[in-house]
């Protein structure tokens, strides 16, 4: 073993805590509900709106709905094989968009992003997704330059679907592959044929979609550096134009599914951390860029030209091509984003259905920030994006950031140069590490244990 690797080894021991993977500060353990009110909350989402009608909005849909338990899975679900429950779903979802078109009295808003999350939205028919989508465009106009994705099981997406969306304006598909190997997908309940992957693309290619995502996962029970360099190697060949490579977030105290294996069957520690490294360098030999943590793109991908010109955003969503101030989720546990506020729906169907139909947001819980989140968001999410920060000048949080994050300069993570700081190539792999220097609620209550999954 190298005097390298030896050195990797030792930062893995030590960096491999519980850690955010800062979607958004505060994270969610940490919101302040005790301040927070619908009525606060319709207040920042029409203010936000006034402020940013030029950005537009970004819309993002759960459909909860599954046929099957993935084990592996952390997503709000609902298993079901009754397909009758998709045309009340969707009205739900018309009235609470409805809802938000309320708030802006009057004004249309203008939609620069949508995106169908899950759950699996190729669930849903076709016709009920066209449904949706044109219940929604009727009180929205669609921005010049917008960008519309949606979530895919390729075992289950048919021409249909590709075709149906396409002609509603979506152009960019995500893929949710996991992993090729029999074993491993067995294990997790995700079960597709690299065969259907590659019809699926063959003919979303045909058909005109103009970005194709693979979403990949490292650190799976049964993955071996075998099985993961088979699957890059299957997932190269279909040339997807971006990659999303996932670490495996093991809670099964949150998701009972993942309980069917055990800590024995999964890759941890240097073993995973080694998986990674195997895929990245496998991802970037073939010509594509890393552009923030667990994503990579083609160079003339949008996302990747948005890293280049330092336009990158990170959401609940993971990385996206364009900032917009105000993100509306909509569904069953779909969390929104007004800037100054967060906003989390309620986790049930049956919660869900009783709030709308009385009339009433389905609203659970949220955060307002303070001027604190503000600035400490603003470093999070730089780091995040550019893998660099500068410090506002004079601002009383610096020098406690920089003592926070003296450790990992020793360790040869960052490098500070005056009130610069920059993430080094071996930070890279311990972004989520570097972010808990800046994250005051985290340090504040030094808890993260039963909260987060492992950094690595």
């Amino acid at each position: 073993m190298t005097t390298t690797q030896v050195k990797m080894e030792e930062l893995v021991r030590k960096y491999n805590v519980a850690a955010p993977r800062y979607t958004s500060y505060p994270t969610v353990p940490f919101w302040d509900n005790t301040t927070f009110s619908s009525e606060a909350w319709t207040a920042q989402v029409y203010q936000t709106f006034q402020q940013s009608k030029e950005k537009g909005i970004s819309l993002y849909i759960h459909l909860p709905f599954c046929e099957s338990l993935c084990t592996y899975c952390g997503c709000n679900t609902r298993i079901t094989k009754n397909h009758r429950v998709e045309e009340p779903y969707i009205a739900s979802l018309l009235k609470e968009w409805e809802m938000y078109v309320a708030l802006f009295n009057g004004e249309r808003p203008m939609l620069a992003e949508i995106h169908l999350g899950g759950g699996t939205p190729t669930f849903f028919h076709p016709d009920n997704l066209k449904m949706l989508i044109e219940g929604i465009l009727k009180d929205a106009d669609v921005a010049p330059n917008s960008s519309f994705s949606f979530e895919a099981h390729p075992a289950n997406t048919t021409v249909t679907h590709l075709e149906t969306l396409f002609d509603l304006g979506f152009r960019r598909l995500s893929l949710g592959i996991q992993d090729f190997d029999p074993l491993v997908q067995f294990v997790i309940n995700r079960q597709q044929t690299l065969e259907e992957v590659e019809l699926v693309m063959l003919n979303a290619r045909k058909i005109g979609f103009d970005s194709i995502n693979f979403d990949l996962i490292y650190g799976l029970p049964k993955q071996t550096q075998y099985t993961v360099e088979d699957t890059i190697q299957k997932a190269m060949q279909l040339s997807p134009d971006r990659i999303s490579f996932y670490s495996y977030a093991h809670v099964p105290w949150i998701k009972p599914g993942q309980r069917h294996y055990t800590e024995a069957d999964l890759p941890s520690g240097a073993a995973k951390l080694a998986l990674y490294n195997l895929g990245k360098k496998m991802i970037l030999a073939h010509g594509y860029e890393d552009v923030g943590m667990d994503h990579f793109a083609k160079k003339e991908d949008a996302l990747f030209v948005a890293f280049q010109q330092e336009r990158l955003h990170r959401n609940f969503m993971g990385y996206a091509d364009r900032f917009s101030p105000l993100l509306i989720g909509i569904g069953v546990s779909s969390i929104s984003d007004a800037w100054g506020a967060f906003a989390q729906n309620v986790k049930t169907v049956e919660e869900y259905h009783k709030l709308i139909e009385a009339g009433e947001l389905p609203v659970v819980k949220g955060h307002l920030l303070n001027e604190e989140d503000l600035i400490v968001r603003r470093y999070i999410l730089d780091m995040m994006c550019k893998g660099k920060v500068q410090l506002q000048e004079g601002e009383p949080l610096n020098r406690q950031i920089k003592e926070e994050l003296s450790e990992l300069v020793a360790d040869g993570l960052v490098v500070i140069t005056g009130d610069l700081i920059a993430c080094t190539v071996v930070g890279r792999s311990f972004l989520r590490n570097i972010c808990m220097a800046f994250d005051q609620r985290l340090l504040r209550s030094r808890t993260q244990n039963q909260l987060f999954s492992q950094a690595i």
